[in-house]
């Protein structure tokens, strides 16, 4: 799934196995459509286009499962260089005062939602409760697939377009979603809307999430990372 890149050229077994895998994915689930991404995003055909996906978007995963969190089990925290570190249930988010935005979603290897709703806390509702320290310019986060991290600037962090998102198109965030609760960016590309949200944590350095490791830009400023999208909505 790198940005923007280019593939070689695919031949007719390639294009017709990945159709067939197409056809599959909707009967096996997830776990198929993930290996259908790994092909899609090597394709310069455009042909990926015609698979399967739920309600618009296409399934990712860097690891092979990701565990379920309910509202019996599931847990946020935030800490760091914070004056008061905090935990919040389900409960207590969905409690706190909630904010609706509607964007398109953009992802950096060309697929868009058009039009989605999310809804949830604003980051900055929860970076004011925990009390920033003033050596703080960066926060990180982590997941519960115990592997995906990303990352933003403080100033990034406290838009009012960024979301500790608990609903998406009008219902609860669904597990394949990085439900109950993920990150939301709504003017970047969506690699930086970490799912399976469990921690936040404020550092005095911005340090690259999953996929900037593998050369995804860290400011993710959709119309800037791509090359090929309209310009940017920061």
């Amino acid at each position: 799934m790198r940005a923007g890149g280019e593939g070689p050229p695919v031949g007719r077994r390639v294009v017709l196995g990945m159709l067939g895998l197409g056809a599959a994915g909707v009967a096996a689930g997830p776990y198929l459509q993930r290996a259908v991404e790994n092909v899609a995003s090597k394709d310069p055909t455009g042909l990926s286009g015609l698979l399967p996906g739920g309600g618009g978007f296409r399934y990712y995963s860097v690891t092979g499962s990701v565990p379920d969190r309910t509202a019996a089990d599931y847990t946020l925290t935030v800490g760091g260089l914070v004056e008061k570190p905090v935990s919040y249930t389900l409960a207590d988010l969905q409690a706190m005062r909630q904010r609706r935005i509607v964007r398109d979603v953009q992802c950096v290897t060309g697929w868009r939602v058009p039009g989605t709703p999310f809804e949830g806390v604003l980051l900055a509702d929860l970076l004011e409760a925990a009390g920033v320290r003033p050596e703080a310019t960066a926060v990180g986060f982590g997941c519960f697939d115990g592997s995906y991290t990303e990352s933003l600037t403080l100033d990034q962090a406290r838009r009012d377009d960024v979301l500790v998102a608990l609903r998406m198109q009008d219902r609860p965030l669904a597990h394949e979603h990085g439900g109950p609760v993920r990150l939301y960016v709504a003017p970047m590309y969506f690699y930086k809307s970490a799912k399976w949200l469990d921690s936040i944590t404020l550092t005095s350095t911005v340090q690259p999430g999953y996929w900037e490791h593998f050369g995804y830009d860290v400011d993710a400023w959709v119309g800037r990372s791509n090359g090929r999208d309209d310009a940017p909505t920061a």
